[in-house]
């Protein structure tokens, strides 16, 4: 036997002991195992979602939210803090440390567009936050809302690599999608589906659900590796719609906005200048184009829209009180002094509540104005499980005081946004508010500052881009410091703004309407805070300079192309290698519950559903395959021994029954919709190609069935249908569920029919 070399090839890299015939003869030796300075700050990185600028009560709202408030009075509030106007987008920056458009999110993950800037996922080339804090020693830990997967990506099958334990996090407990119902959650646990722990009537509720999983997930940590510092991410659902909080939060806050969003704004605007989150003297921006003054509405306008409001505020109280349990829970364990907590909200409060509210999200999609008098026979359901509501126009502007436009839009309003930093061991001034501008791609540059950290060059192979953002922590100790942050751009949808030293130019864009028509508008921030007066016809060429500096910025950052189409009209298009290009889909009972972004693309289409089936006796029973939720979608099953079929649109359901009782033994029971015109059609229902049941059904949804998935034999989460309670799960043998789906609207199913 010959003695091994002692630089042999090892699988743990290059062995510098020594290799004999026997141990005697050998030399051992182990890598060096990387360690952290022992006074390492943990992080922690609380995102709200679509949480006003003046939301919280340390940002001037009357909303009860200690435990925010207490964050702030031990840190910092930033109330010149800038996010990118939509959910996916800004965490996109965040993580990466990148403008959104360059690391491929110009607007949600849920589409690609088919160019560079738009393809709904992070590139490689932009290594993100967990993952270099990760390689740098640190435990990190990802709960709550993602969004950051293309969604067609989300199914049991993968791939999984956009997934947050493919982008650096080792765990992960969350929902995958833009929102989801706080009551009955699309929940993942790592790499798979899950159901939530239990049920609305005991007890659950996401936001508390989430500060279990963190308090989970730290203490875990701590226990085994105590000198490791951690990275815990946790992304609210709250106060994205539905607003949904436990009913005694909604008792608290009946009657608290009996004045209106008039009322509301002025006292909100009047607070914030006294405590220096505004300068003295910022105006408070006119209602923006549709709200109409409070005292005009109707009693029932006002009364569904002072509902709405208190819906959300208890949301938001509601998810503060877990905020708090969380930093006990640090206190306790003694990691609180040495935690850098940053909390933001990623965008500015939602328009997508229309103009009068909203019990629905799924008509806002599809562009369905909802009745004004079935809201309000609704009234005493907003809030609870029976409804997804979403606040009005008025609350939303007075969620953004004192500014102009909301979500979605480039003003200030979409993009301003609450930002606290507390970290009591290394903040030399708390209790303070900065005014220097920066954005969201300043956070992950802000903590690889403070940690010793350096964003890589190369990683896994591949070329890095710039860090985009600058690090704040020069504002620590600097309240009058000048800003670092030389410009910012801002577009979406193709809304656009341009930010460069104390000016910014903006652009509402109409969809639809040529871009060369927009107008672009001119403020000086250092001397008009909410964009009030307009300089462009007194300064145009500040104006120009600026225009020129937005293109600029447009082409460095691969902005382009403009592109202003919505959701719904993305949502109907799958992107290359989705599941949903395909026109026939089988499905096994048993399999995990599948995303609305995966289903058969039904929407507006001639379809077949058919289940196969063996019934032993007239008393199997239950759901066959089940879409959607309170809001909308359909459901096809059996009970008391018929097959039905039912259509949920917006709440008003269409019924398809047969007129016989079903044979045991074998089946093909099938559900087949034959459109008749655009959005309306007749459902067909068979057992075994035999008609047993017809009936119109006069209205199908054209562009969006909702937010909750599919089931096959049982319908989880918020029920599609009144009918039946819990899951209904189908009793009988059942093999498998078959879709067969026209290839666009106008078409029919490519399969004869049966007559």
């Amino acid at each position: 036997m010959t003695n091994a070399s002692p630089h042999s090839p090892s699988t743990h890299g290059a062995f510098q002991g020594k290799i004999g015939t026997t141990y005697e003869e050998s030399t051992p030796w182990w890598p060096e195992q990387q360690t952290l300075p022992e006074d390492t700050p943990n992080v922690v990185v609380i995102v709200l979602d679509d949480v006003g600028f003046s939301d919280l009560g340390c940002f001037g709202s009357d909303i009860d939210t200690p435990a925010m408030d207490a964050l702030a009075t031990g840190g910092l509030r930033y109330a010149n803090f800038h996010t990118t106007t939509l959910c996916s987008p800004t965490r996109a920056s965040l993580l990466t440390g990148r403008n959104h458009h360059s690391v491929g999110m110009r607007m949600l993950s849920n589409f690609d567009t088919g160019f560079p800037s738009g393809r709904g996922r992070i590139t490689t080339a932009a290594a993100t936050l967990p993952e270099v804090l990760r390689d740098n020693g640190f435990n990190t830990m990802a709960v709550g809302k993602w969004h950051l997967a293309p969604m067609e990506q989300t199914t049991p099958s993968g791939p999984y690599t956009q997934w947050p334990l493919s982008r650096g996090f080792e765990r992960y407990y969350g929902f995958l999608e833009a929102e989801t119902d706080s009551f009955h959650p699309e929940l993942f646990y790592d790499n798979h589906a899950v159901d939530p722990p239990k049920t609305p009537e005991e007890g659950y509720h996401l936001s508390e659900d989430l500060v279990d999983r963190s308090i989970e997930f730290v203490r875990d940590q701590t226990s085994v590796t105590p000198e490791k510092p951690f990275f815990l991410y946790l992304a609210f659902g709250a106060a994205h719609a539905p607003h949904q909080a436990p009913q005694e939060y909604l008792d608290k806050y009946r009657g608290r906005f009996d004045h209106g969003w008039d009322a509301e704004r002025a006292t909100r605007h009047a607070r914030q200048i006294e405590r220096g989150i505004l300068p003295p003297g910022t105006e408070l921006a006119p209602r923006n184009p549709g709200v109409v003054p409070f005292d005009e509405l109707s009693d029932d306008e006002r009364k569904l829209s002072v509902r709405l409001q208190e819906a959300y505020a208890a949301m938001l109280d509601h998810t503060d009180h877990h905020i708090g349990r969380l930093m006990e829970f640090l206190e306790r364990i003694g990691q609180m002094e040495n935690t850098i907590t940053i909390l933001l909200s990623d965008n500015g409060a939602s328009q997508e509540g229309g103009q009068k509210g909203s019990l629905n999200p799924t008509a806002f999609q599809n562009g369905i104005a909802e009745d004004l008098g079935e809201m309000v026979a609704r009234i005493d359901d907003i809030g609870t499980t029976r409804a997804h509501g979403n606040y009005p126009w008025g609350w939303a502007q007075a969620g953004n005081t004192p500014f102009k436009r909301y979500k979605q839009n480039t003003h200030e309003g979409g993009v301003r946004c609450p930002l606290i930093v507390r970290w009591p061991r290394g903040l030399p001034r708390t209790g303070e508010v900065r005014q220097q501008f920066h954005h969201v791609n300043d956070i992950m540059p802000t903590l690889f500052d403070v940690l010793g950290v350096r964003a890589p060059e190369v990683y896994n192979g591949i070329p890095q881009l710039p860090v985009h953002g600058v690090s704040m922590a020069y504002t620590f100790g600097s309240p009058a410091a000048p800003t670092r942050k030389e410009a910012q751009y801002f577009e979406m949808f193709g809304h656009r703004a341009i930010w460069h030293d104390g000016w910014k130019a903006v652009a509402f864009h109409q969809r639809g309407t040529s871009f060369d028509d927009d107008q672009w508008e001119l403020y000086h921030h250092d001397t008009d805070f909410s964009e009030c007066d307009d300089l462009a016809r007194e300064r145009p060429e500040q104006l120009q300079k600026m225009i020129a500096r937005f293109w600029v910025e447009a082409g460095k950052y691969d902005v382009l192309p403009l592109d202003d189409n919505g959701f719904a009209y993305r949502a109907k298009i799958p992107r290359p290698g989705s599941p949903r290009r395909r026109t026939t889909f089988t499905y096994y009972p048993g399999m995990a519950h599948l995303p609305i972004a995966a289903v058969p693309p039904v929407m507006n289409r001639a379809h077949r559903i058919t289940a196969y089936v063996d019934r032993a006796a007239a008393s199997d029973e239950g759901v066959l395959v089940s879409l959607g939720n309170i809001s909308s979608g359909y459901v096809l099953y059996v009970k008391d021994n018929r097959l039905v079929y039912e259509y949920n649109f917006l709440g008003t359901r269409y019924t398809v029954t047969s007129e016989e009782e079903l044979p045991t033994g074998p089946a093909e029971l099938s559900f087949e919709f034959v459109k008749t015109a655009d959005m309306r059609g007749t459902g067909h229902l068979y057992v075994s190609g035999r008609p047993v049941g017809t009936e119109a059904i006069p209205r199908v949804l054209p562009h969006f069935l909702g937010w909750q998935g599919m089931d096959i034999g049982r319908d989880t989460l918020s029920p599609s249908s009144p009918s039946y309670d819990g899951e209904f799960a189908f009793t009988g043998g059942f093999e498998k569920v078959v879709f067969t789906v026209a290839p666009d609207e106008a078409g029919t199913v490519p399969f004869e029919r049966i007559d």
